[in-house]
């Protein structure tokens, strides 16, 4: 059997200029590195696999809130698989695979629901504290559906100043709820409630007050008037930004989690860590032990209840890194 890198003693875990000579190739020294908390601390820890997934402080200015996976955050020309508590800067971009879905939560309330297919750039955002708490910037959907929402409580309570750019399309948004979807067709706003402010370039800005009414680009071509939205129509659009019940929902403080492999073998331990978190699903790596034997558990966590759980090891059944035994726990 493998044994497991190990230095010599803990306080060695954030030199590795210690000595060099005895440390394994760079690559594989950064990435049993991964490893090595949960091995000091003992079986059940997870271990911490990369510098994204934080938990969100009350200051942060945007976090996720959930995540159906697959699903990555793009950052400073690095991709990794995106986790649920992960405290969105400016310049990050947080992407979403087939039937993926991301929700952000910003400082003043407010969300975004990010679809499948979907790509959100934090491209600016300032948040001002006070005895109101106001948000501004600018929010870029390159592609994929979103949905803007401010719970009702929140709207007494802060102010909104957001751009959220689709394309050509841009909507100014203030205190409101809004779906929007850009397609290599067209692109569409809805005013769910509230009001904005739509410009598209090359034409002149369109306002919009009423509610279940919506305004449609098409590509190459002006723009239609705006007309009222059929309910189902709605109701079809909002399902494309909504989570799925049973699909493998993880949040921000989930407890349930599924076991994908268990293994003695470290090389295969990684392997499985690699695919999974290649293919958009935030994968980590638990040490366990019997008796003298040290081994490894993969699995993906943070999952929002044992439904969801279920849900998502029925997904993963068959796909490179997931071993013949899937389980679920806390």
């Amino acid at each position: 059997m493998k044994m497991p890198f190990r230095p010599s003693s803990p306080s060695h875990a954030v030199d590795t200029h210690a000595d060099v000579r005895m440390q394994p190739p760079p690559r594989a020294r950064r990435r049993l590195l991964m490893l090595l908390p949960s091995l000091w601390a003992g079986p059940g820890l997870v271990a911490a696999t990369d510098a994204f997934a934080q938990s969100a402080p009350s200051r942060d200015d945007a976090w996720v809130w959930a995540v159906q996976m697959p699903a990555w955050i793009e950052r400073a020309g690095v991709r990794e698989p995106l986790a649920a508590g992960t405290v969105l800067r400016v310049g990050d971009v947080v992407v979403t695979g087939a039937s993926g879905r991301a929700q952000v939560r910003l400082a003043e309330g407010s969300g975004v629901k990010l679809g499948e297919s979907g790509r959100l750039t934090v491209g600016d955002l300032r948040v001002t504290r006070g005895a109101t708490t106001v948000v501004s910037g600018l929010l870029q959907v390159a592609q994929g559906a979103f949905r803007f929402t401010t719970a009702a409580l929140q709207r007494v309570r802060s102010e909104r100043d957001l751009k959220v750019r689709i394309s050509t399309v841009t909507a100014g948004v203030r205190g409101t709820d809004l779906w929007g979807r850009g397609t290599a067709e067209r692109e569409i706003v809805c005013l769910i409630e509230g009001s904005i402010s739509v410009t598209r370039d090359g034409e002149t800005p369109i306002q919009m007050s009423e509610p279940l009414s919506f305004y449609i680009a098409p590509v190459g071509a002006p723009a239609l008037p705006v007309a009222a939205v059929d309910p189902k129509q709605l109701a079809q659009w909002a399902s494309e930004t909504d989570t799925v019940a049973g699909a493998g929902t993880a949040v921000q403080g989930g407890r349930w989690r599924v076991s994908v492999l268990r293994t003695a073998d470290q090389d295969e331990a990684l392997k499985s860590f690699d695919a999974l978190r290649g293919a958009g699903f935030d994968a980590r790596i638990r040490a366990t032990r019997a008796g003298q034997d040290n081994g490894y558990d993969v699995g993906i966590g943070r999952l929002s209840s044992e439904a969801e759980a279920r849900g998502l090891a029925a997904r993963l059944a068959g796909l490179p890194g997931v071993g013949g035994q899937v389980s679920i726990g806390r």
